[in-house]
């Protein structure tokens, strides 16, 4: 439907102004979206703003960034005058392969780059625990942080941090995660209701393909407390399968209750396929918990291009399902952007500068608080083999050689990857 033969699927970042278009939501599935609109969130353009020092600032755009980071040398002079500590506090290990792979290290060469000293970098990883999350952070203030990055997987544990750092004159970024009822200045992200949107619309253009004419889906969920989650399930339910769903077309099956660990997605699927022998697809939301499942529907018999699955994060698990025909599509965000944007938007704040309209480009409404949000929303890109060489491979998000090894080298070839 949307998806191109010849082009890669890039969807454009959606300026929403109502709940229902691509407005961003809350925790509970019921409540309100917080909307994404275009913004001018930073009155700055480059000019020096609520300074200490007079002159000119440096700026930079969301739409400069590259995987070496070469363009975050435009703030090596305020990562060199800046104040205090950058600590970026990341959730977990499990609910993506990212946080290890690439966000913590990503973290540390975008802070070099940017002319932050390496005395200066604290990056962590609260492995699930919210007490160890809060503690951290306390832990990074006391140690001399000025800059927080905080990735929590909850709003609740966002929240205390964020009071916390307020109360000691610290200012907090929420990374990848929007922190409902939170005091943070800034939202770094992906536009998350976008990422689902893409992701629905993926499922519906590979039923297509695979010639599936009467998809029977079960309607898969992240962890019901994640934010993302909500903002996801907004994209891919409530605008691309509902409608479908309604119009008879398409049946909503089942509905899971939502997580984010794998054996847990595994035991939601299970009960859903057995209890229902017609499921011919599955709508879900990541590939870590995308992956068991297609291990299982492989013991199963299922065939190749035959029951479509989605996903997200471009794990290699995932490309490889993508590439041999038991994963429609993946949703690829490319961290380095992410990572780039966020480090830009700590390298100000701990220089006292405010960061240019051409990085901050939206504003995300907390739909606790009311408030809209100064962001940097980037933009998500749906990823088959006809288009994986020209971004994944492209960007060394997996190098060809890692993912072509083994028996998966004939799906490389077969879809353009060189593997030498």
């Amino acid at each position: 439907m949307h998806l191109l033969k010849s082009k890669p699927f890039v969807v454009a970042l959606v300026a929403c102004a109502s709940v229902g278009i691509t407005a961003c939501g809350s925790s509970n599935k019921s409540s309100s979206n917080s909307a994404t609109t275009p913004a001018a969130a930073s009155t700055s353009t480059g000019t020096s703003t609520g300074s200490s020092s007079g002159g000119s600032t440096p700026s930079i755009s969301a739409d400069s960034f590259t995987n070496d980071f070469s363009a975050l040398a435009a703030l090596r002079s305020l990562g060199a005058s800046g104040k205090g500590k950058v600590a970026a506090i990341l959730p977990d290990t499990t609910s993506s392969t990212r946080y290890v792979e690439f966000d913590q290290p990503d973290l540390r060469k975008a802070l070099l780059a940017a002319g932050v000293p390496e005395s200066d970098i604290i990056i962590q990883n609260a492995q699930r625990s919210d007490s160890t999350f809060l503690s951290d952070a306390q832990s990074d203030i006391t140690n001399g942080a000025t800059v927080l990055l905080t990735d929590p997987e909850d709003s609740g544990t966002g929240s205390q941090v964020e009071a916390y750092a307020r109360s000691h004159g610290v200012r907090v970024i929420d990374y990848d995660r929007l922190t409902l009822g939170g005091s943070r200045p800034y939202y770094v992200s992906f536009n998350n209701v976008t990422v689902g949107n893409v992701m629905g619309r993926g499922l519906v253009q590979c039923a297509s393909d695979w010639g599936v004419s009467r998809p029977n889906v079960v309607v898969m969920h992240g962890d019901p407390t994640d934010n993302n989650a909500t903002l996801f399930y907004q994209g891919y339910y409530d605008q691309v399968l509902q409608p479908l769903f309604r119009s008879g077309r398409w049946t909503d099956v089942v509905n899971t209750a939502g997580t984010w660990d794998p054996p847990t997605a595994l035991t939601e699927f299970e009960q859903a396929y057995t209890a229902h022998s017609n499921i011919n697809a599955a709508l879900i939301p990541n590939d870590e918990t995308g992956a068991p499942i297609i291990t299982y529907l492989r013991t199963h018999g299922i065939r190749p291009n035959t029951f479509p699955t989605t996903g997200q994060d471009a794990t290699l698990t995932g490309l490889q399902n993508v590439l041999t025909g038991y994963q429609c599509g993946t949703v690829y965000k490319a961290i380095y952007k992410e990572v780039s944007a966020a480090v830009s938007l700590a390298v100000y704040l701990r220089a006292g500068k405010t960061p240019p309209s051409s990085l901050v480009n939206a504003s995300t409404q907390d739909t606790r608080t009311k408030t809209a949000v100064p962001s940097v929303l980037l933009t998500p890109q749906w990823v088959t083999p006809r288009n994986m060489n020209d971004t994944i491979i492209r960007d060394n998000f997996v190098p060809a050689k890692q993912l072509c090894a083994g028996s998966y080298a004939e799906a490389c070839r077969r879809a353009g990857i060189p593997t030498s």
